[in-house]
């Protein structure tokens, strides 16, 4: 997989190297057959949904760093900025994996959620050594191709029913959703 050329270390401003890096995640995402998506605005509290297709959408957080904190040995803090509060780590039920990119080495770690949990976390990584804590998720790529997968040995069953009430109600919020369609159709078609 490697062969990559990286140009994350010409970027001098923090926001755009994240950009850089979850446009490069998701061309790489891409490369092992997954379909990517990014929330409208960067308002989710993950960076890209990843799916292929046929099982749940994968909330993942892309992370870099070009922070060599000793030789060969870079630092990763996985938190989120909380307000006044300072930081904290990631609810659970917000992401399912981190993506970490060390710029230098042109390194991808694929952490799933579990490893980090929701604390503050401050990781190390040491791309290329052996026995690293995380080197068995270094370009662990099949994690996101085999999660994303959806499942095939159950059959889905779907019921539903609903008296009266319930869809004169159902009638009523149709017509609304009608009514805001054709206000935002009018606005942009002139």
């Amino acid at each position: 997989m490697k062969n990559r050329k990286n140009l994350g270390c010409l970027m001098k401003g923090t926001k755009e190297r994240g950009a850089w890096a979850e446009l490069y995640f998701m061309v790489l995402a891409m490369s092992q057959g997954l379909k990517v998506s990014s929330p409208y605005g960067g308002l989710g509290p993950y960076d890209v949904g990843v799916e292929d297709g046929t099982g749940p959408i994968l909330r993942v957080q892309v992370k870099c760093t070009l922070y060599q904190c000793r030789k060969g040995c870079y630092c990763m803090s996985i938190n989120i900025k909380d307000g006044s509060r300072g930081r904290r780590g990631y609810a659970a039920g917000t992401v399912d994996f981190f993506a970490v990119y060390i710029i230098p080495t042109d390194d991808w770690y694929i952490l799933p959620y579990a490893l980090v949990g929701d604390r503050d976390a401050n990781l190390y990584f040491r791309p290329g050594v052996k026995g690293q804590k995380y080197g068995e998720y270094r370009e662990a790529w099949h994690l996101l191709v085999k999660a994303s997968k959806g499942r095939t040995d159950d059959p889905l069953d779907i019921r539903a029913c609903c008296d009266e009430g319930d869809a004169a109600a159902g009638v009523g919020e149709t017509m609304r959703t009608a009514a805001i369609r054709k206000m935002f159709r009018g606005v942009f078609q002139g």
